[in-house]
C-alpha cells in the first residue's frame, strides 16, 4: 500500500479523498518533524518512532567487497506496539467494524510533554547515579591514602626500636670484647710473674749447698 492507496482507503471515513490527504500529510508532517527534533512520537497499540544515534564504523561495499569507513549519523527508528504484534502474529483477531488501533490519549502523536518530562527524569537519574558513583571513589580514595599513612607511621615506630636493639647489640658485643681482652693482658701479665717466682726457687738450693760445704769445713777442723 503506498500513500496514494492509503488516502483511499481512509477517505470515506474522513468525509473525502482531499481531507484524507490532508490528514495523512498532517499525521507524517508531525511525526518526521518530531523525530527530527529528538523526540519520541509513541502510538499506543501501534509502535513509537524516534531518533537512533549510529557510531562511526568500518563496513564492507557489497559489490566490490572493499572495507569502508561510515561516518557517526542519526537514523529513524520504528518499534512496533504490543496491539500491533499481537494482531500480525495472529494471537489476538483483526476486529471488522472496530479500529484496529484505538484512539491514543492526547500528547502521544507528537511525543512532546510526556516524553520530554520522561527523558528530563531519565537524565536526572543518571547524573545522580554518575555523583553517587564519584562520591564513592573518591572515600574509597580517602580510605586508602588513609591506610598508607597508618602503615608508613607504624613502619617508622618499629624502625627506631630495631636500630635501638641493634645498637645494644653492638654495645653488649663491644663489651664483651673488652672484657675478653682485658682477662688476656691481666693473664699475660701474671704469667712471667709466676715464671719468675718458678726461677727465683733454685737460688734457695745453691744456699743450702753453701751450707752443707760449711758445715763439712767445720767438721774437718
Amino acid at each position: 500500500m503506498n500513500k496514494a492507496q492509503l488516502v483511499e482507503a481512509i477517505a470515506d471515513k474522513v468525509g473525502g479523498r482531499q481531507q484524507a490527504a490532508d490528514a495523512v500529510d498532517a499525521v507524517l508532517d508531525a511525526i518526521v518533524r518530531a523525530v527530527v527534533a529528538g523526540d519520541r512520537v509513541s502510538v499506543t497499540g501501534f509502535g513509537s518512532f524516534e531518533k537512533v544515534d549510529r557510531p562511526a564504523r568500518y563496513a564492507r561495499n557489497p559489490q566490490t567487497g572493499e572495507r569502508v569507513r561510515v561516518k557517526k549519523t542519526s537514523v529513524p527508528r520504528f518499534r512496533a506496539g504490543q496491539g500491533f504484534k499481537d494482531l500480525v502474529s495472529g494471537s489476538k483477531k483483526l476486529p471488522k467494524h472496530d479500529v484496529a488501533v484505538k484512539k491514543a490519549p492526547k500528547g502521544s502523536l507528537s511525543g512532546g510533554a510526556s516524553t520530554r518530562t520522561t527523558t528530563k527524569a531519565a537524565a536526572k537519574k543518571a547524573t545522580a547515579k554518575k555523583a553517587t558513583a564519584k562520591k564513592a571513589t573518591a572515600k574509597k580514595a580517602v580510605t586508602a591514602a588513609k591506610t598508607t599513612a597508618a602503615k608508613k607511621t607504624t613502619a617508622k615506630k618499629t624502625t627506631p626500636a630495631a636500630a635501638k636493639k641493634t645498637t645494644a647489640k653492638k654495645t653488649t658485643a663491644a663489651a664483651a670484647k673488652k672484657t675478653t681482652a682485658v682477662k688476656k693482658t691481666v693473664a699475660s701479665k701474671t704469667a712471667p710473674a709466676k715464671k719468675a717466682t718458678a726461677k727465683k726457687a733454685p737460688a734457695k738450693k745453691t744456699t743450702a749447698r753453701k751450707t752443707t760445704a760449711k758445715k763439712a769445713v767445720a767438721r774437718k777442723k
